[in-house]
């Protein structure tokens, strides 16, 4: 059954709100702590990583909690409101310091953030997958999340863009100022309009299996395998990029301040892009379009490796193509997530979506402080210095430049080499729906796929 576009749009709504704060926290949160509140690089890289080290436990044990949850509102529902004030004074307290912040506020808030977003994330991104089972149809749902997640992004940075333009109002600190309090004001009021209008599906097994058992059992899913770790690699190339794009347009082309608008280009484009994306999936494929993704971006991204002082402009081109490209992993793996449930439920008789995404949920968390730690720690390594003030020298600036440029597209093509053999097509998912409802109508139990 197709969805209509007021569910798909309320439904999307909540990413809105995500986007805004976590594009801050990726991009500004690491060199303002580093720059202006003199925490030393190798100590903000360790703090993010021992955060998300920290969702190894609270993730998996999350998600079999929100699998496992029973109430008149829903099983997801209640959780994606409970966090929303947690993930509200977080950010808060993150974006806007007392004076004299250091490591131990970074630390306490990015811990209490990390919770609040595993409380929202998990239930969220399930619910959306027990949206529709149609292969397709998912591939809509998770396009437009996307989209509305990439005007949370754009709206981080066009909020700081006006302030600059026309009231000079720029640099990290007065962009994370500016962004809290957008996000403190605009939360609620999407979160309460994606819980009010988007529907639950009732069609579910709880799930009887522990976590533990849940994991081998995920591990026994040769599709979810291949998925996930080209997820975690690409993910991985992301993060590296992610926190060094200020340090690059600071130090390299020397145009801090117009930082803000590089961004809203590179976020412009992945927008406009995510249809495309959308639409060939569904001529090609899901995993082949994922493959033209990865492709795309790391032919282009090497392009940076020959920008210097005063390209900020000659920067745009590559920015429109990596911002393009990137549109799939936007569009994409959500769907085929989705795909991956649809198998494990057929063999295991149970919906354990709320396990299979907090296993995501974990992923990706993990893999972008994996990346932000090996960003800042080869920063660390090369005696790079922060600071408004700072000096560096040809050598120094090189090897930013080849970390930002040519590192994340070895990732990337890496990627491509894991998720090249993903077995779940149109047809195989078509065939695992048939014996779907085969198994629901013999009393919900597991039968082999043939």
């Amino acid at each position: 059954m197709k969805l209509k576009r007021s569910t798909l749009f309320y439904y999307g709504l909540t990413e809105v709100p995500i986007n805004i704060a976590l594009f801050p926290i990726l991009v500004f949160i690491p060199k303002f702590y580093t720059g202006e509140m003199g925490v030393p690089l190798i100590l903000a890289a360790n703090i993010i990583l021992l955060v998300r080290i920290f969702d190894v436990i609270t993730d998996p044990i999350f998600g079999y909690i929100n699998d496992r949850t029973n109430t008149r509102w829903g099983r997801r529902r209640p959780w994606i409101v409970l966090a929303t004030p947690l993930m509200m004074i977080s950010i808060y307290m993150l974006f806007l310091p007392p004076e004299g912040s250091g490591a131990a506020h970074l630390f306490m808030w990015m811990m209490l953030l990390s919770i609040a977003t595993t409380m929202l994330i998990i239930p969220y991104y399930a619910w959306g997958a027990e949206l529709s089972s149609d292969y397709n149809e998912r591939s809509r749902i998770t396009g437009w999340r996307s989209m509305l997640g990439v005007v949370g992004s754009l709206s981080a940075q066009l909020i700081p863009a006006v302030a600059l333009l026309f009231f000079g109002f720029g640099g990290s600190a007065n962009v994370l100022y500016i962004v809290g309090i957008a996000m403190v004001i605009i939360m609620p009021i999407c979160v309460f309009l994606t819980v009010a209008n988007v529907p639950e599906s009732k069609e579910h097994v709880q799930s009887t299996i522990s976590p533990i058992k849940g994991f081998k059992l995920m591990l026994e899913n040769a599709p979810f395998k291949r998925l996930i770790l080209a997820f975690m690699v690409g993910g991985i190339a992301i993060s590296i990029t992610t926190p060094l794009y200020l340090f690059f347009i600071t130090y390299v082309l020397k145009a801090e301040a117009m930082a803000i608008y590089m961004l809203t280009f590179f976020y412009l484009t992945n927008f406009a892009a995510v249809p495309f994306w959308v639409w060939l999936s569904k001529k090609i494929g899901k995993h082949k379009a994922y493959i033209g993704s990865f492709t795309m971006i790391a032919l282009a991204h090497p392009f940076y490796l020959f920008l210097g002082e005063g390209d900020f402009w000659w920067m745009l081109p590559i920015t429109i193509v990596t911002g393009f490209s990137a549109g799939g992993f936007a569009a994409l793996p959500n769907s085929m997530k989705a795909d991956v449930i649809d198998l494990d439920t057929l063999k295991s008789g149970e919906n354990r979506s709320g396990l299979f995404f907090s296993s995501w949920s974990f992923t990706s968390k993990m893999t972008g402080s994996v990346g932000t730690w090996i960003a800042l720690t080869a920063l660390a390594w090369i005696s790079f210095n922060t600071g408004p003030d700072a000096y560096n020298n040809s050598s120094q600036l090189f090897g930013l430049k080849f970390l930002f440029s040519t590192l994340p597209s070895i990732f990337f093509l890496l990627a491509v080499a894991i998720i090249w053999k993903y077995p779940i097509t149109e047809e195989m998912h078509s065939k695992i729906q048939v014996q779907l409802k085969e198994q629901r109508m013999n009393n919900k139990q597991p039968i082999p796929i043939e």
